[in-house]
């Protein structure tokens, strides 16, 4: 007897491409305003193409993003998908003090209710940057009201990750307790490799990555987390000068092929937001 399909959850980092992390030695905050905005198109689109598939997702937006575009917001909940918190600036959560943490979250998660009339339940970090030295900002996420944060890459990066963290959904301050959702991964061997999405989706080989996809939810019996940014459907974006090449093989390979890539993805696997693939639905979640 074949087991049931499992749902996968399908999520959107809304952010500019000039907000990104490795931007962050040539583009000043305070020169964002100045800087061509693509955003607000680019995510309209993404919400397009998740209307031709029938598929609702969580959208982690920027507060910075959702106070000048609040179309996006209405329209997130109009259609139909989660609306949750990505902090206000992309400022990565090694960066702040506790406070400063505290103040960003609980800025972002009222704002975002006010302007979208529902209640936020997920924070994701900026660049994944939540791990074993600042694990303080879950128990503050969990004060603040948000009951789960997508916020652990557990597995090996140069800029980020815990990889001594569990691969799947947990509870990091007991049962009842707020609900970590890391970065999919799919094991082989001994080793941790990523296929939540990212730039990763856009490196690998497309049958590679489903077949990643389909190991999780066959041998492991879970569901995967994916995740995408509007600019990576967005080849036409301004190029940035004076970037080290592996920024800028990170940042613009392949974008002329996320689209479609992004369609056979939705079209392979079932789809659904965070919170009712992870939070809602019952859940296979481990203790830490």
């Amino acid at each position: 007897m074949t087991s049931p399909k499992l749902t996968n959850a399908m999520s959107v980092d809304v952010e500019d491409y000039f907000q990104v992390s490795a931007f962050e030695p040539i583009i000043k905050r305070q020169d964002w305003d100045a800087l061509p905005c693509r955003v607000e198109q680019n995510t309209h689109r993404v919400m397009d193409i998740f209307d031709q598939h029938q598929v609702k997702a969580t959208f982690f937006i920027l507060g910075w993003v959702a106070e000048r575009y609040p179309s996006l917001v209405k329209r997130i909940v109009a259609d139909g998908h989660e609306l949750a918190s990505h902090g206000y600036d992309h400022t990565r959560v090694t960066a702040q003090t506790p406070e400063q943490f505290r103040q960003d979250v609980t800025r972002t998660k009222a704002m975002l209710e006010d302007m979208g009339g529902v209640r936020v339940r997920g924070y994701r970090a900026a660049s994944y940057s939540i791990g074993a030295k600042n694990l303080w900002a879950l128990q503050i996420l969990e004060e603040t009201g948000h009951e789960y944060s997508s916020s652990i890459y557990p597995s090996h990066h140069d800029l980020y990750g815990m990889p001594e963290a569990p691969r799947f959904q947990f509870r990091p301050h007991g049962e009842d307790g707020l609900i970590e959702v890391p970065v999919s991964t799919f094991t082989l061997g001994q080793r941790r490799l990523p296929c939540g999405g990212g730039g990763y989706f856009r490196l690998f080989p497309y049958p590679l990555y489903r077949w990643a996809v389909n190991k999780v939810n066959g041998q492991d019996q879970q569901s995967t987390m994916f995740y995408f940014h509007p600019w990576e459907i967005d080849p036409d974006q301004p190029r940035q000068q004076n970037i080290s090449a592996k920024t800028r093989f990170r940042h613009y390979l392949n974008l002329e092929r996320m689209e479609a890539r992004l369609h056979r993805l939705l079209t392979d696997f079932e789809w659904d937001r965070m919170d009712r693939v992870f939070i809602d639905a019952p859940t296979r979640t481990s203790a830490v």
